[in-house]
């Protein structure tokens, strides 16, 4: 029997994440990050789904997304990584799988949620010890978020609402992942 978890709703954040199949990577070079991203872009907008915050690492993703409009989430997703493993196969001359198993999902239904999953997400690869600030990987939008970069509507206002500017989203990032608020958000 094929699972099935809760619906998606509209106008609902979802925090959605998965992991490479047995320790391989996902990304094995530069150009296979920025090929994800393109078709991330080309698919939100196809499936009217935001992304309003998202970092790929090697070996697994998290993207904050809302879905907008009638369609799932998971047909974008679906649509988006079945596209990618395609494409990373033949490149690669693999065959089958490249995630463990179907992505995960988290119904994100508070603001502070939404905040600590944005700071969760940025951190990442400065949690890993893969880039000493989150400005500094390339595989997410944190440049984005602090006004570097151009970014969407929904993570404009998120900025410019809760904390004021890309400063204080800045500030309420370096306050770092030691964060006791941080810990119980992402354990429950």
């Amino acid at each position: 029997m094929p699972y099935r978890g809760p619906a998606f709703e509209r106008s609902t954040y979802y925090h959605v994440y998965n992991r490479a199949l047995a320790g391989e990577l996902l990304f094995r070079k530069p150009a296979n990050y920025r090929y994800c991203l393109r078709l991330t872009r080309l698919h939100a907008d196809r499936y009217g789904v935001t992304v309003v915050a998202y970092c790929l690492m090697p070996n697994h993703y998290h993207f904050l997304l809302r879905q907008e409009g009638d369609q799932p989430l998971s047909r974008f997703l679906c649509t988006l990584f079945n596209a990618y493993v395609q494409a990373a196969n033949r490149q690669w001359g693999r065959r089958g799988p490249l995630f463990e198993g179907r992505f995960r999902y988290v119904r994100v239904d508070r603001d502070d949620y939404v905040w600590q999953l944005c700071r969760y997400i940025h951190l990442n690869p400065v949690k890993a010890g893969l880039a000493p600030a989150p400005e500094e990987w390339p595989y997410s939008d944190f440049r984005a978020w602090i006004g570097l970069e151009e970014t969407n509507a929904v993570a404009r206002s998120i900025v410019a609402d809760y904390w004021g500017g890309p400063d204080g989203y800045r500030r309420f990032v370096s306050e770092g992942w030691e964060d006791q608020v941080l810990k119980t958000y992402l354990l429950e």
